[in-house]
This record gives C-alpha cells, structure tokens and sequence, in this order.
C-alpha cells in the first residue's frame, strides 16, 4: 500500500524504542525493506545484515545487499558461521517438540511409500469400504497411537516437516480426515466428542456423506453374502505392502496423517490417505500411469510386499523394539547428522549462487560467468540462473550471448518474467524486430499487469522509430510500479530521442531516487549534458556512473569525450585507452582516440589508430570518412577523394552524406581559409 511510515511504526513502535522487531529475521528484512525504500541505506544494510544472521538462509535478505553494493563475500556469509548457526537454530531444545509434533501430525513418507504401491483398483475398493474403516473408537484409537510411538515407529520419520499450529490444540482428539465422504473416528451425524475441537466438529458437519445408515447387524449379514465365496479383501492384501512402518504395529494414518490403531488391517486407510496425499501433490499423473494395471500385476505386487514385509524392518528399528530406552538417542542422533547435512548442501549451494549474483550486482561481469560455471548442470539450465548469465553478457555488450542465455532461459521457465526487459532491450539493439514483437506479445499474454512487459513492449515501437507511442507504454510500466527502475530509464531514452530534455532529465532522476546504483539513469544524464555543452556538469555524472560500473568500456568512451571537450586532452587520451583495454571489440574508443590526435595534429598517430580500426569496423563509413580528413590536411587529396568515396560507398546517414559531399567540394580549399567559408 506504499504506506511506509505507517509499517515502520507498526514494527518498531514510537512508544516503545526498547522494543524487539517482531518476528526475528523477517521483521528485520520487511524493516530493511522500509529504510531502502526511504533513502536510509546505512540502515537498510543493518536490518538485512541482521537478518541474515538471525537466518542464514533467507537469500532476499542477501540479494538486497547485493543490489545495495553491500554484500559480504558469499563464502563468509554462507560459511560455518552460517552452518553453526543453521545447527543451532533447527537442534534446539525449543525447536525439537515442534518437530516432533510435525512428525506425528504429517507423517509424509509412509504415505507416499504407500500410495506408490496401492494400485487404482484396490483404492477404488478402499473407497467403498471408507465408511467400515472409520467406524472406530476413539480412545482405542488413540491408545494404539501412542503405543506405537512407544514401539519406536517415528524412527525413520523425515527430520524436515511443516509443523502443524493445531498440534498442540489438538493433542487429544483425532483430527478430521480431509475425504469429503469421510466421518471422524468415533463421531456420527447426531453426536460428537466432549473434547472435539470446534473446528473439527463443523467440518465434520459440512463433509458428513448423504447415504442412508444401515443397521450393523443387517451390514454384517449383507458382507457376509457379499464376501463368503471370495478371496482375501484387497484391504487385507494391502497390509503387507506398506512397508515396514505398518508392519511394525498396526498403525493407520487419517487424512492429515494422524496416526491410529484399528481392529481392521492397518492399511485400508492407509493406502486411502496415502492416495489422497498424492493425487494433491503431483495431480493427476500418478494415477494415469497406473489406471489400466491388471489384476496379474497386483498379485505380483502382493508377492513382493508380503517378502519386503517379512524382512523389512530396518536393524535401527528391530533395536529400539527390543529397548524402547534407545528411542530418543537414535532420534536426535538422525535428527542431528541430518541438519549437519542438510546445512552443508544448501550452503554450498547458497555459496556459488550468492558469489556470482553478488559479482553480477558489481558488474564484474567475466568473474560472475566463471562463478555460475561452477554450478551444477541442473542448477545451471534454470531460468534465474540462465537470466544472471545473459544480464552478465548484456553488461559486457556480448548481445549474441546475451539472447542465447535469454532464449535457453526462456526455455527453462516459459511464465517467468526474470531479466525479460533486459532480453527485450538486447533484441533492440540486435534490431531483431519480430522476435522483439513476438517476445513482447507472449509477455504480455502472461503478465499484462508486470513492467517486464510493457517495457518488452515499449522497446518494440522504440525500434520502430515510434517513440511517442514508445513512450507511453513505458509510462504505463512505470504505473504497474513506480519503483522499477529501469521502466524510468528507458522513459527518460525516449523523451531524449524526442528531444525533451527537461522531461528526460526528470525521468532520469526519478529513476535515481529509486535506485541510486543504477547506472543507465546517470549515463542518460551525462549524455543529456554532453549534447547541451555542458561538459562539467557531464564530465561529473560520467564519473558517476563509472563509480558503479567501473567496467564499461562505452562509460569511459564518453568520459574521455567530455575531458577532451574541457580541452583536458591529456586526461581524455589516457581514458581512451582504459576504454580499448576494457573492451577490444569496441570501436568507439579507438575512434574517438583518433579524433582527439587529429585535434593535437598527429596525423601519423591518428591515421595508425584507423588503420587498425579498420580491422574491427570494415564497413564503419566514419572510419573512411575521418581517413579522408586526415589526408586532406596532409594535402594528399588522391588519397583523400579515394576515402571519402568509400565512405559514401557504405550508405551512411544523411547527416553524414551531407558532410562527406560538403568535404569533397573543398577538397582543394586550406583549412585556413575553409574555416573562414
């Protein structure tokens, strides 16, 4: 609601100055947040530090400090400091009864052990019997369930699970099942527990099944002639193929995973829930693999779970039946080596991803591409990571990279707008305007509502020289969200191309009071000043953006351009060769190189630097056209026409035809006196 002040007293109250920000880590990240938003980035370094020291593993807290230039190194960050701290955070005694109950209230892996062995045929038929199944007593129920924690039945239990925030509400009662057709144990339409939560009784209520009730007496005689001439029920055949958790003790698992006994095989609403669970998480794939089985396959599964029944108790679990005291010790020892584990992998992870964003964010573009190398090739073909390599090349002006890493990142993630006003400004400058038209289409298909799009969008009519309407959907990006930045640059491009320059100069700024570190907006300033002639006022913004990205060879073309426009050729000469170190491949230093020798009249030095241009830009009508000055003013006017005629050969801009036409018809006239015509 963009109402910050109202959000920083609510975290930190003006009555209250001693008072702790709520919610540990992410209280100090949403504070951060705020004092970033308000200009106060000595704070907002503070809050994300803070945060990420309260948890290690909250990465927006360390992307922010990426994007603010105050990051640590991302091996010290993520380092064993980090790893104690993870160990402590999820080993403490606090954390380990919420875990436990985690445990006994989202009993995940048995049910998915379970689902994966239950064919579609005998949970069709367990749907049937779902009525019979749950016709339990509740405290037997709950006895069995405790007797079977007892008989050490958590002991493989995932370490890692949601904790449940009713667990400790509902200690004592059964939770409601999520089937729809299902009624709580021990519960009927007419009359519910004493303890039973609220909750559970109107759910209970709402979900109750519109059948008719059957006496039990007239139900037994109705299965007995149902089943007295066929085979074991499927819900008995399914006992053995739980695996050795529902061998153990005769443990069945409800809809939310609560475990309890039952005088019916343990499995029937085992393999029910375990369904459920699964169909909820991965849809429908898993029961189209499987819809069509035969009845071959299932007494073939039959087969093998009785043999995994009979052997598969593991040597941890046949240890704690026979000394319940070793329960707890095993636990904790897992639970321990677990999170050790666990902590070492992320970390490792965290440490690769964070080093190479936290270069990218300092455009130390080539150190951030050698960085990502190192991932894994499944973490390397994901879309943010696919996005961070072509920003790195987009910065290094390797466009072709660029739209190869956008392309594959696309691939990776079709509905993911990550770095696409980037891939839409790389398609701008490689004049690709139907992939451009095409890729703005599609983002706008997704996310109408996101800046991503309307800046892909906005970079179309750009290239199509409609920069009025160009400038409208970049004015409607920079309304979806007033704090993307870069929708304000590419404002500020337009008004500039439409020479506005009070409204670009505007649009720059407003993109600097959001971003402070963002580079274009300066760039567009200076430039701004550069065609004004105001050459301090660009001199200092140059050097400000250069300040951020001290890496950008076009930066440093356009700084030395302002020194040699104050007459500083000195200092412009050496910034040009800053510039042809930082980037070979960029002709534009070497040019300007040549134009500030052609000013301090060596002619020798000047025409060596375009002969070697030439190499880079063959077919660049400026090269041939300032080689055809240089000759004049040796008064070698053969040579002169033969280059001026080259450079009208490569179609130039008008501008520069006229020019060249103008240079030809005084070919034979002094420079003197062509100065004073």
């Amino acid at each position: 609601m963009d109402l910050l002040n109202e959000a920083e007293m609510a975290l930190l109250p003006p009555n209250e100055p001693s008072t702790e920000v709520p919610n540990g880590a992410a209280g100090h990240y949403l504070l951060g947040l705020i004092y970033r938003y308000t200009d106060r980035i000595k704070s907002a370094v503070d809050q994300f530090n803070q945060a990420l020291s309260i948890d290690p593993l909250l990465w927006a807290a360390y992307e922010e400090l990426c994007k603010l230039g105050a990051a640590g190194e991302a091996t010290s960050m993520f380092g064993e400091s980090a790893s104690k701290c993870i160990q402590q955070l999820y080993s403490s005694p606090d954390v380990g009864p919420v875990l436990q109950a985690s445990n006994d209230d989202h009993n995940t892996i048995p049910c998915r052990q379970a689902a994966e062995s239950v064919s579609p045929r005998q949970l069709r038929h367990l749907h049937s019997n779902n009525a019979k199944d749950n016709s339990l007593n509740q405290n037997g129920a709950l006895f069995s369930a405790n007797q079977a924690n007892n008989n050490g039945v958590h002991a493989n239990l995932p370490f890692y699970n949601t904790p449940s925030p009713m667990a400790t509400q509902l200690s004592g009662v059964a939770p409601p099942p999520i089937c729809r057709n299902m009624i709580p144990n021990g519960q009927s339409l007419t009359s519910t527990s004493a303890d039973a939560s609220p909750r559970s009784t109107v759910k209970s209520i709402v979900q109750a099944p519109r059948r008719k009730f059957v006496d039990e007496g007239k139900l037994r005689k109705i299965s007995g002639r149902l089943f007295s001439d066929s085979g074991p029920r499927r819900s008995t055949r399914l006992a053995g193929e739980t695996g050795p958790i529902a061998s153990i003790s005769s443990v069945s698992v409800t809809g939310n995973g609560t475990n309890h006994s039952s005088k019916y095989p343990a499995t029937s609403r085992l393999g029910s829930a375990a369904y459920r669970s699964v169909t909820v998480r991965k849809g429908p794939s898993w029961s189209t693999e499987s819809l069509h089985e035969s009845q071959n396959r299932s007494n073939l599964d039959d087969a093998r779970s009785n043999t995994t029944t009979s052997s598969g108790s593991s040597p941890v679990t046949r240890s704690c039946d026979r000394d319940g005291s070793m329960i707890p010790m095993v636990r904790a020892s897992l639970s321990v080596s677990k999170v050790a584990s666990g902590a070492l992998d992320v970390l490792s992870l965290l440490k690769v991803l964070g080093e190479g964003y936290r270069l990218s964010c300092l455009y130390r573009c080539k150190d951030a591409l050698d960085v990502f190398m190192q991932l894994p090739h499944k973490h390397y073909n994901t879309g943010w990571v696919l996005s961070q390599v072509g920003k790195a090349h987009f910065e290094l002006v390797d466009y072709l990279e660029a739209e190869r890493a956008f392309c594959n990142a696309r691939l990776a993630s079709p509905y993911s707008l990550e770095g696409m006003d980037i891939y839409s400004t790389v398609l701008y400058h490689l004049k690709e305007d139907m992939r451009l038209s095409y890729l703005a289409q599609e983002l706008i298909s997704t996310d109408r509502l996101a800046p991503q799009s309307w800046c892909a969008m906005g970079n179309c009519y750009s290239l199509q020289k409609d920069h009025e309407t160009a400038l409208k959907t970049f004015q409607r990006a920079v309304q979806l969200n007033s704090r993307f930045a870069y929708a304000h640059t590419l404002s500020g491009h337009e008004y500039v191309a439409l020479e506005d320059f009070e409204n670009g100069i505007k649009s720059y700024q407003n993109a600097l009071q959001i971003d402070a570190r963002h580079y274009n907006a300066w760039y567009g300033l200076a430039m701004i000043y550069l065609r004004q002639e105001k050459y301090q006022f660009s001199e200092h913004h140059f050097r400000r953006a250069l300040q951020i990205n001290p890496r950008s060879s076009v930066i440093m073309c356009y700084l030395g351009t302002s020194l040699h426009s104050l007459k500083r050729n000195e200092e412009a000469l050496a910034m040009m060769e800053k510039a042809i170190i930082a980037d070979k491949m960029n002709p534009l230093p070497m040019y300007q190189k040549a134009n500030i020798l052609v000013s301090l009249e060596d002619f020798d030095g000047a025409l060596q630097v375009l002969e070697e241009l030439k190499e880079y830009a063959p077919h660049e009508s400026s090269v041939y056209a300032l080689m055809g000055k240089v000759y004049k003013r040796r008064s070698m006017y053969d040579k002169a026409m033969l280059h001026f005629g080259l450079a009208l050969d490569l179609k130039p801009s008008a501008t520069d035809v006229a020019a060249i036409k103008a240079a030809i018809e005084k070919l034979h006239v002094p420079d003197e006196l062509e100065d004073d015509l």
